[in-house]
């Protein structure tokens, strides 16, 4: 058994709406495909020794125990490779639920799906499981501590942290949609012009100047006692001799911590004599330069919290530590303490596991101990120096304890240095007595303050202080999000996308819009190319100068990673037709339908999915949506369109030459489709299809009809406006089209344009798709001999899985089978092909081009349209001397 593909899903997607964070493995199981679980001795008990948590893994049965069942009953091991995916994540901290095993299309081969939380785990475990799944048949020996260890790693290394994980948890609660921004890293919410952004708990609203008083301890120290609160005497230092004279004014006992530092490192406190304050020094040194001695202050150590102004939390930190029992060592009662399950790697859980580290010996020799020390019951010993929760500190919620003196302090020095979420570092006996009367100071001022130990306190109430970070970044009322109108289709989703764009930009809003052609930002093409995938998408949504998002959403994004956005406030689906099949194990139209109709599924409660009702597929996608639909036709007598305007839904059809929008029953009139530039007078029905879907996007996007009238009319279809989209061209012999269409569906809608024109000769030029199936191939070419009187048969540059000599045979049976007296001409190269044309078309001929390199092509046409101008111009000329 083994991998042939990973494809990692990033967002809604063709196997999952409601899990939109998969990891999707193609297995081909070889010589496993018929081994059952049961039929291998002694599988299921060396499964269930490995991975004992797996017992709550329901499977079909939906009790605890359900999996482990299936397989001492018999089960394939591609459905084992699944559960151990999600066990291994789960096991390193990472809970994971959701799976699912299929049948892919070629036999002995299956799909394996299950949810990640972060995806270079999900991957990791994807390859882990195959393995282990592969040992266990084997009868192999199977150890999972490296796999487990690595996993805990890769989770240690992405993850947000406990303190942005629960703020994006509380901005999901919210409804606010987050973007990971990892080569910034940060966290973007909020969409487009209403983005805001998170580093921990330092946020685009934090002064950089506050974050820079707080840095330096010193200033903040001075500008805190100049405001009359109670701060440690203390100075910088930077030499031994400093240090001396520190002393000899502090007196012992004296704090030495980094200047510039964070999370305790290289602090030492309670520091009593001369040898201990030069080991100190030293280690301050190793983190900044500049040092900061101070006076000690008896009491405990207390973090108050102040977010947009307001104290919201306080917790009591102790640092990490172990009370004696008389019998056990140092080392045991460590031990012992990490069996807390409430502990874990790094931030993994609540609590951190102690580790016995450089610092922690040092402490025991200071004491005269070593870990083999047996400490008498009751001895409290630490083993830090400072109380954070990283390294093995805990914390108690003190929150309803703090006496209001304390808590506004508090909110006066938030204001003071100026931050918008702050953490106040307090030294006291008793916070819930005035500072002043404690003889208690201020410690220090942290910008970007950890929100775990509030989170998640050992003792007390648990303080949801993410969501006072929220409401001060979009209070209540202020929009998050940007509308997002996704389009989708077999064919026309460009110019469709285009053309909502422009009604958009024409209402005045500042438009971000994606095509296959390129990304463009308020009619700015940014970047070049087929940009229909999530990541594009996601460029929109990133960019903060757009307030409304059109997205092209094409088959290969959607299959290869997913979409971009969770939810979308218009969803259109054009058609469905035969492209691509084949790929990506999507070989039907049914599958084909699935992969679009995940569009409209992502389609918010209140939103519209606009379908085409004279598609059996598309139209079939309205049932079980959460949504409104809003259908369009080319037919007002459509069946479907009838019953739906009859139960109050909304519609825009084709009828007696307008585009019309039923509401209920009452018809509102757009425009003549004659009048609408798109449907080059209503010759090309296609694109009344696309207008009609535009239409209801303007209609939903609460556009007056007149709006709508002028959009569409200033709409012009043209090389620039529509690159490769019914590109016509008058030139003064003959008219040149040029298109994208390179299926079968789009072709015969040119065919159907076609049919109108008055010409002769119809000259084609065209290429087959090499990944295409043989039967599609042929399929181009006999539609192609129904539309043109004269073939010239051309080849893509990357004729992918195919030679161009065997696709060009496949064409020409495919013309032959028509029966039809077809001149066949094979130029290889576009722009040549396309220049023969142009050279030797008679007079009243109609030239099309289904073009590969559009700018090549449109600049060749554009070249010669000029040489025949000058040409007539200069023939008139004589005629008339």
């Amino acid at each position: 058994m083994k991998i042939k593909e990973i494809r990692v899903m990033r967002g809604p997607n063709y196997w999952s709406v409601k899990h939109p964070k998969i990891i999707v493995i193609k297995l081909a199981l070889e010589d496993q495909q018929e081994t059952l679980t049961s039929e291998i001795p002694n599988f299921a008990e060396k499964l269930e020794k490995l991975f004992p948590g797996m017992y709550k893994h329901r499977s079909s049965e939906g009790t605890d125990g359900g999996f482990f069942r299936l397989v001492r009953q018999g089960t394939i091991l591609s459905k084992v490779v699944q559960h151990i995916a999600l066990e291994l994540q789960t096991m390193a901290g990472m809970d994971c639920g959701y799976g699912r095993r299929y049948a892919a299309p070629q036999p002995g081969e299956d799909f394996v799906v299950f949810s990640y939380q972060q995806e270079r785990a999900g991957e990791y475990a994807a390859q882990a499981a195959v393995r282990i799944t592969n040992e266990l048949a084997l009868g192999q020996k199977v150890n999972i501590v490296q796999d487990i260890a690595r996993l805990h790693q890769i989770r240690e290394d992405e993850y947000f942290g406990p303190s942005t994980e629960a703020i994006v948890m509380e901005a999901v609660s919210r409804n606010i949609p987050y973007i990971n921004n990892q080569k910034r890293n940060l966290i973007q919410l909020g969409y487009g012009i209403h983005q805001k952004h998170i580093q921990a708990a330092m946020t685009s609203n934090t002064s950089s100047f506050a974050v820079e008083s707080a840095g330096n301890k010193n200033q903040t120290k001075l500008i805190l006692e100049d405001a009359g609160i109670s701060v440690p005497k203390g100075r910088i230092i930077y030499t031994v001799k400093e240090l001396e004279e520190a002393i000899d004014d502090i007196g012992f006992p004296i704090v030495l911590k980094p200047l510039y530092g964070n999370q305790g490192k290289g602090a030492s406190i309670n520091i009593q004599n001369w040898k201990d304050a030069l080991k100190g020094l030293h280690e301050a040194q190793r983190y900044s330069e500049a040092v900061m001695a101070e006076q000690y202050i008896v009491g405990a150590d207390y973090r108050l919290l102040v977010i947009n102004g307001k104290f919201v939390a306080a917790a009591k930190r102790t640092p990490a530590m172990v009370i004696g029992d008389g019998v056990s060592t140092v080392q045991q009662l460590v031990k012992e303490v990490n069996k807390d399950p409430r502990r874990g790697i790094g931030h993994e859980k609540a609590l951190t596991h102690i580790k016995i580290d450089k610092l922690t010996r040092a402490i025991l020799r200071e004491k005269e101990l070593t870990l083999k020390s047996v400490l008498p019951p009751g001895e409290v010993l630490y083993l830090k120096n400072t109380a954070n929760l990283s390294t093995g500190g805990t914390a108690t919620d003190v929150t309803d304890m703090v006496h209001p003196f304390n808590v506004q302090m508090a909110e006066r020095i938030a204001g003071i240095v100026g931050l918008d979420i702050c953490g106040i570092d307090v030294m006291t006996t008793d916070i819930a007595i005035p500072l002043p009367e404690t003889r208690g100071a201020v410690i220090e001022v942290n910008a970007a303050p950890g929100l775990r130990m509030h989170i998640s306190p050992t003792e007390g109430l648990a303080r949801n202080v993410a969501e006072p970070i929220i409401n001060m970044l979009f209070p209540y009322g202020c929009p998050s999000r940007i509308p997002i109108v996704a389009v989708t289709g077999t064919n026309g989703k460009t110019t469709t996308t285009r053309l909502i764009a422009h009604m958009l930009r024409f209402k005045g809003y500042q438009v971000g819009f994606t095509t296959t052609d390129g990304i463009y930002i308020q009619e700015n093409k940014i970047i070049s190319g087929d940009t229909t995938g999530s990541y594009s998408s996601e460029f929109v949504l990133k960019d903060p100068t757009v307030n409304y998002a059109v997205l092209e959403c094409a088959r290969g994004g959607i299959v290869r990673s997913g979409l971009a956005f969770r939810q979308c406030d218009i969803g259109i689906v054009l058609n469905v037709a035969a492209d691509h099949l084949g790929l990506k194990d999507i070989n039907s139209l049914e599958e084909m339908a699935q992969v679009k109709g995940v569009i409209p599924k992502t389609v918010c409660s209140n939103g519209y999915a606009i379908l085409n009702a004279d598609d059996d597929l598309v139209y079939n996608m309205s049932g079980g949506l959460s949504c409104k639909v809003a259908l369009f036709s080319l037919n007002e007598a459509n069946p479907r369109i009838l019953k739906h305007i009859s139960k109050g839904g909304l519609a825009a059809v084709h009828e007696d030459g307008y585009i019309s929008i039923f509401k209920n029953t009452y018809k509102m009139r757009v425009d003549r489709v004659a009048d609408i530039p798109l449907t080059f007078g209503g010759r090309a029905k296609f694109n009344i299809q696309n207008v009609l879907a535009a239409t209801l996007a303007g209609y939903i996007a609460h556009f007056e009809i007149a709006e709508i009238r002028t959009a569409l009319r200033t709409f012009l279809p043209s090389a620039e406006t529509t690159p490769g989209r019914m590109n016509l061209f008058k030139l003064p012999k003959f008219e040149v089209l040029i298109d994208y269409a390179h299926n079968i569906a789009s072709m015969e809608a040119i065919g159907d344009f076609l049919n109108n024109v008055k010409a002769y000769p119809k000259i084609g030029i065209l290429a087959g798709v090499g990944d295409r199936s043989a039967d599609d191939i042929r399929g181009v070419g006999s539609v192609a001999a129904t539309m043109f009187d004269e073939i010239i048969i051309r080849q893509d540059l990357d004729t992918r899985d195919r030679s161009g000599a065997e696709i060009n045979k496949l064409l020409k049976e495919g013309i032959a089978s028509t029966g039809r007296e077809v001149v066949v001409k094979e130029i290889k190269e576009e722009i040549r092909a396309l220049a023969n044309a142009l050279e030797y078309a008679p007079e009243g001929s109609f030239i099309t081009l289904f073009s590969e390199n559009i700018t090549e092509a449109v600049k060749l046409v554009e070249s010669f349209r000029i040489i025949q101008h000058r040409t007539a111009v200069s023939e008139e000329s004589q005629a008339h001397s």
